[in-house]
């Protein structure tokens, strides 16, 4: 069995390594090849310590994404959220390769958002809004300064001394500067919104958001989750990762039933559907692929070959 530590997980993960990944696992996922799976929800012996399973497959690959999440590891110093990568040898069915890939997994999710904007967003997109000060509201804007000209992040927290220490943390690690805003002030002044809380109702009002913003939803991931204001998805040009899981347990659970959303994949492999339009909110879903942890984790074991040669 091959074993990839978090460590070594986390040195041979880049943004670029990510989005590279996210873009082609968004394509396939889009496609007739990738197979994906109903996603288990479960929670452990104390009930707010959660965990997801997601499992896919394509023409070359199978494999499982377990993702935890407990919140008590905040005061113990320790990541609340946690993922390993499990592969399956398609000959024999056991599993042959493990992958540890916590930080990987905060790389893997912001890329899909970074996918998202580089094909959504206008392309002079230079301030953005963010709700949320966790570790993956950071991962966020670094990835997304990646594909915009980022000048200015506006941070929406709940509390001013988490919002603070995460203007900090983006001073700190080279970032646009952050500064606090209230939410309204946030969505009045964005050209991109990104949404990264654990939230289970709206957090801003839809007749804050101006036309030409465009919005990602990346932190509904369960029934009952929601971010944004349902009158928003109403008016918006709809996006997500996969449509059907999208409206089973991402932000779409609160779309209209009737609201055309089609998958980002397909989007972009369309040349002419470039999502940007001056009069038009853009909004994207993501409520996370099982593809996307396979595909980052194939490139992680190319990148140890690539290492190790």
């Amino acid at each position: 069995m091959h074993f990839i530590s978090e460590e070594t997980s986390a040195h041979l993960v880049t943004r670029a390594l990510a989005f590279d990944a996210a873009r082609a696992a968004l394509v396939a996922a889009a496609s007739q090849a990738v197979s994906t799976f109903p996603v288990v929800l479960g929670h452990g012996t104390a009930a707010e310590n959660r965990f997801s399973i997601k499992s896919a497959s394509d023409g070359t690959l199978a494999g499982v994404k377990i993702g935890s999440y407990w919140p008590g590891n905040s005061a113990r110093g320790l990541p609340r959220h946690n993922s390993v990568i499990l592969f399956f040898d398609q000959e024999r069915g056991r599993i042959d390769t493990v992958i540890e890939a916590g930080l990987v997994n905060a790389y893997r999710t912001a890329a899909a958002d970074a996918v998202a904007v580089d094909h959504l967003a206008r392309p002079d997109a230079g301030t953005l809004a963010v709700f949320g000060t966790g570790n993956q509201a950071f991962h966020e804007v670094a990835a997304l300064a990646e594909v915009r000209q980022i000048r200015r992040v506006l941070v929406v927290g709940r509390s001013p001394e988490a919002t603070a220490a995460f203007c900090a943390r983006l001073a700190r690690a080279g970032l646009p500067a952050g500064q606090p805003a209230a939410a309204r002030e946030a969505c009045a002044a964005a050209e991109i919104i990104v949404t990264a809380t654990p939230s289970r109702a709206p957090l801003f009002d839809a007749d804050w958001v101006r036309p030409g913003t465009h919005v990602s939803a990346m932190g509904a991931d369960g029934p009952g989750k929601q971010e944004l204001p349902p009158a928003l998805l109403a008016r918006a040009r709809l996006y997500c990762d996969d449509p059907e899981q999208s409206r089973r347990i991402g932000e779409m659970q609160h779309a209209p039933a009737e609201a055309p959303l089609r998958a980002i994949g397909a989007a972009l492999d369309d040349p002419g559907a470039r999502g940007w339009a001056a009069d038009t909110v853009t909004v994207f879903d993501s409520s996370g692929l099982s593809i996307q942890d396979l595909y980052i984790a194939r490139a992680l074991m190319a990148a140890e070959r690539s290492a190790a040669a």
